[in-house]
């Protein structure tokens, strides 16, 4: 697929000048010899070798671990931007947790016909189980990590909400440190707003979400499904940077109405369980009965209000696609107040209207799956043959409502390293955002992934794509 000719470059303005957010660093990096900047490139990549930083591909006739290949030039973003940026995620994070609070109790935004009551009763990530209960502290998304793309210098669009377990915040810390270690005298010359304190705030955060049964010092654990999980090393990473154990089932059990970790010294209760295992295999009691990976009892546990698990399970009826579509109408019941950030313009293909236009225009259209990540089972329309467009046109036929469709966007570009010097590829962006009944904090920057072939708009490291730091300026 080629890249359109109007996308928005963030570095560089039309005449060739650049944007006051890079002209600092563009300064320094035409200081510099190529040969060092190609040296510490490799440099950097065995660094992530040496430090584990991988993840595993699945779906490859064996599931490899590979290094998520990362560019020496930063994403730059000027405090202006971020401000606009940060309002906008914190007043859709806010209205995540008042509509899953909502859904799971009164239903109001049901009630006023806001949203359909068949987009919640058939929706598979509906947990019923959660009905007339209230987590710790009334928050049901304590991380979340919200996809975000630029086609313009002020437009901004939120791509998708990652409100169940979003992952890639050790990649962020990691690609920073790295940074940090090869160019020191860059972080002296610029201003850039730290992230390190992720780790301490997202203790805090976990701390403050503790149920009222927590006597003292809440004990936190990560619950994770184990070693051959592709975000295993991030489990390990935050376990490890918090102080918190990590932990997997068989490791925890129920005693005396509290979940309890197995120690050296026998088991010690956990107040707070920052869970990596999705829902249908949090409690064999409760859903799978095959599921080796949760905790026997844990729900019940849970509902008598005596164990805060982050995220809340039914969490991913927020970050299902279709109801992605409604986000502007359920920011405005909540709040109030009409979307700072915008959505990119939605096709639900469960209407007829919606799916009769999605297959006349497939070749120019995103696909996904309502309930798919890590761009598995998408479509990019431009960039498929003939083939792929009819077998999914089958796919849509058959499933409807299982899909959604987006135009192609221009996303905005920023420049990575080639052996020539500079050149512009198409980016996206995750902000983590931690919330608690204190309150909310975004992280100054988040994860840019980035695609490095030239023209294509998939970024997804499954797909090929690479990731930067980022950098949110002291303006």
């Amino acid at each position: 697929m080629n890249t359109k000719p109007d996308h928005f470059d963030e570095m560089r303005m039309g005449d060739d000048q650049v944007r006051p957010p890079y002209a600092n660093y563009k300064s320094w990096f035409d200081g510099q010899d190529p040969g060092r900047l190609a040296k510490k490139s490799k440099e950097a990549e065995a660094f992530f070798r040496r430090t584990g930083i991988t993840f595993n591909v699945y779906g490859q006739v064996a599931a490899e671990e590979r290094l998520i290949p990362f560019d020496l030039v930063p994403r730059i973003i000027s405090g202006r931007e971020w401000t606009k940026l940060s309002r906008g995620i914190e007043q859709r994070v806010r209205a995540i947790n008042a509509f899953l609070h909502d859904i799971y109790n009164r239903q109001e935004i049901l009630r006023a016909g806001r949203i359909p009551i068949d987009l919640i009763a058939r929706n598979e990530a509906f947990l019923p189980q959660m009905m007339g209960f209230s987590p710790p502290g009334g928050v049901y998304t304590h991380i979340v990590g919200t996809d975000i793309v630029r086609t313009g210098e002020d437009d901004f669009f939120v791509l998708e909400d990652n409100a169940r377990t979003p992952s890639g915040v050790s990649y962020m810390l990691e690609n920073r440190e790295t940074m940090l270690q090869m160019f020191p005298e860059l972080f002296s010359r610029i201003k850039v707003r730290p992230v390190s304190d992720y780790p301490k705030n997202l203790r805090r955060s976990l701390a403050a979400s503790a149920p009222k049964s927590c006597g003292g010092k809440p004990v936190i654990a990560v619950l994770t499904p184990g070693i051959y999980n592709s975000a295993y090393y991030e489990h390990s990473f935050l376990a490890d940077q918090m102080g918190a154990e990590l932990v997997e089932g068989h490791d925890l059990r129920v005693v005396d109405g509290h979940i309890a970790m197995r120690t050296t010294r026998g088991y010690k209760q956990i107040d707070v369980l920052y869970r990596r295992v999705d829902d249908e295999f949090l409690d064999p009691l409760t859903f799978n009965p095959k599921s080796m990976l949760g905790v026997p009892g844990i729900m019940d546990v849970y509902r008598a209000g005596n164990i805060t698990i982050a995220n809340a399970p039914g969490t991913g009826v927020a970050d299902d696609k279709a109801i992605y579509s409604y986000m502007p109408d359920i920011i405005e019941f909540y709040t109030g107040e009409k979307a700072i950030l915008k959505n990119v313009e939605t096709f639900r293909c469960g209407e007829p209207d919606s799916l009769k236009y999605v297959l006349d225009n497939l070749a120019e259209l995103v696909v996904k799956e309502v309930h798919g990540s890590g761009g598995y089972g998408m479509l990019v329309g431009p960039a498929a043959s003939k083939k792929e467009l009819a077998d999914f046109a089958d796919k849509l036929r058959a499933r409807p409502s299982n899909y959604i469709a987006q135009p192609t966007l221009s996303l905005s570009t920023v420049p990575i390293m080639v052996k020539k010097g500079l050149a512009p590829r198409h980016v996206d962006l995750r902000p983590y955002v931690l919330v608690s009944p204190d309150g909310v904090d975004i992280t100054p920057g988040g994860l840019t992934r980035v695609a490095l072939t030239e023209g294509s708009l998939v970024v997804n490291s499954s797909q090929g794509g690479g990731t930067k730091d980022t950098w949110v300026l002291e303006d």
